[in-house]
């Protein structure tokens, strides 16, 4: 009879055929139909997708899906051989958003993305992942976090690819990295909803107009330039984030998982693109693809201003 120790140890895995990233569905930022968001996740089922996460982070008065849903989609994904994480609200300033934070933190099925600190502290010591608004920018808030239960943190949208590399190597021992790759970044969050305002409504009279804007709402400024995009209470930036050419740097840095956010279109092509070059199959480069015919932007990464664009060779 086998020795238990040695029979269920786990196999060494060659770095030749372990893949350099994971690639990771961010959360829906964005107000959806059910029916729509419901096919949009049976698409993400057979796309190549390692982890998904569901739940609202923006603002709880859309209720298209409610907690029992989101978990109904979670089953789906997780029969579909994907990780999946629930996410928590960004802003918590009532009663209804600490319940979907205490909804998403108190079930015990699925890891969690804690987007405040609130959400750290009722997660009480168990695993979780830090969202991005927790704004990790150093190795000392992340061990700070990892003795909190962080066995994961989604490093800030502005980071340089520099801080980055350094925030990686010097990380905790067993605590993951994750990177936004693609999408509109999420920027800040306001206690007053834009896209009611936009409409000359109140934020808790507002006719649920965010649905109207599948991928947001583009503010342009006097000169027209599109610069921010408005998202109910959250401002996103109007270009498109694309970090795709530089996929096998951040894995090379020590990125584990890169992060595609959800849009209207072009998003499970963006994940093939990314499947592709961590096969491959395909040099890493932009993928050419933005929501609604929006500019790409990489500023950030080169340290620079975020709405800029720099093509490198």
């Amino acid at each position: 009879m086998p020795d238990t120790a040695t029979a269920t140890a786990p196999r060494a895995v060659s770095q030749h055929t372990a893949p350099p990233f994971g690639i990771a569905l961010g959360p829906l930022l964005y107000y959806w139909p059910r029916e729509r968001v419901l096919q949009f996740y049976a698409a993400a089922a057979d796309a190549p997708v390692d982890r998904v996460y569901l739940g609202e982070t923006v603002c709880t008065r859309r209720h298209e899906l409610r907690h029992a849903q989101w978990l109904e989609i979670a089953q789906m994904l997780r029969d579909a051989g994907k990780e999946v994480v629930l996410s928590t609200p960004v802003l918590v300033e009532n009663d209804t958003d600490i319940a979907w934070m205490r909804r998403a933190c108190e079930q015990h099925g699925y890891l969690v993305e804690a987007n405040d600190l609130g959400a750290v502290r009722c997660m009480g010591g168990r695993p979780f992942i830090a969202g991005p608004h927790l704004n990790v920018y150093h190795a000392d808030t992340l061990a700070w976090l990892a003795g909190l239960g962080a066995a994961g943190c989604v490093v800030p949208v502005e980071m340089d690819g520099r801080t980055l590399a350094a925030l990686a190597a010097a990380r905790p021992g067993g605590v993951g990295v994750e990177a936004f790759a693609w999408g509109r970044m999420p920027l800040a969050f306001s206690a007053r909803c834009f896209t009611a305002r936009h409409h000359r409504l109140r934020k808790d009279s507002c006719e649920f107009r965010c649905m109207d804007y599948p991928d947001g709402l583009v503010a342009a400024t006097g000169e027209g330039q599109a610069f921010f995009t408005l998202n109910g209470v959250q401002t996103q930036s109007a270009t498109c984030l694309d970090l795709c050419g530089e996929a096998l740097a951040m894995a090379a840095m020590g990125v584990d998982m890169l992060r595609v956010s959800p849009h209207s279109t072009g998003t499970l092509e963006v994940v093939q693109q990314l499947a592709a070059i961590r096969a491959g199959e395909c040099a890493p480069a932009p993928s050419g693809i933005t929501p609604a015919g929006a500019q790409p932007c990489n500023g950030y990464w080169h340290g620079g201003a975020g709405i800029a664009w720099e093509a490198r060779a």
